[in-house]
């Protein structure tokens, strides 16, 4: 029996991450297949009655790469400057463009800042340490209340970090860690299981 537990115990653990890649990606591929509905619908009934898969993969990245391209180049540019121009004329619309472009803007571009610093910080009370990462600093009237020097800081949930909490925190009370934001989220989706060093930066037991 022992080594039949141990046998399955085994197999769980080679089977359950493969299963879970496989179906993160058939979930990927699956949604970048919508895509797909942009091309003729002839094309789009050869493709269905041949069951071809993951052509929307490249489909997609050949959009990004041609709208890229695009609004590299100047008159790329000044093109998309008159249409962000026309959207944020438009009611409701230009509150909803403006606060996803903001986002974007600051997660997708080179001279971002988001998610770069991992920091130790206490949360949800004293005594209590999580990870989180710096998202910049303070702005607008929300200086005018804030005497000192403030970090704005992200504080994800476990395990998965998409949820959590958005806090603005004195610099003094967070601790920059050095690992990388990368080694950070690994360790906070897997509930500090997958440790930033390997198992040697694990505390050993004193005798």
């Amino acid at each position: 029996m022992l080594a039949l537990r141990k046998w399955l115990l085994s197999g769980l653990l080679v089977i359950v991450p493969l299963a879970v890649t496989l179906g993160v990606l058939n979930w990927i591929v699956g949604t970048l297949d919508q895509t797909l509905w942009l091309l003729p619908e002839h094309w789009q009934d050869w493709l269905s009655a041949h069951r071809i898969r993951g052509l929307g993969v490249l489909l997609t990245l050949a959009i990004l790469l041609a709208v890229g391209a695009v609004a590299s180049n100047f008159i790329g540019k000044r093109l998309l400057g008159w249409g962000d121009a026309l959207v944020r004329r438009i009611p409701v619309v230009r509150s909803i463009y403006s606060s996803v472009k903001q986002v974007s803007d600051t997660l997708f571009s080179e001279s971002g800042n988001a998610f770069r610093t991992a920091v130790l910080v206490q949360w949800p009370r004293e005594g209590m340490w999580t990870i989180a990462f710096v998202t910049g600093a303070p702005g607008g009237d929300v200086v005018n209340h804030l005497h000192g020097d403030y970090l704005g800081v992200y504080v994800p949930t476990t395990p998965n970090p998409t949820g959590g909490y958005f806090v603005m925190l004195r610099r003094s009370d967070c601790i920059e860690l050095k690992m990388s934001v990368d080694e950070a989220l690994k360790y906070i989706v897997s509930m500090g299981v997958v440790v930033p060093g390997g198992p040697a930066a694990l505390p050993t037991k004193q005798s």
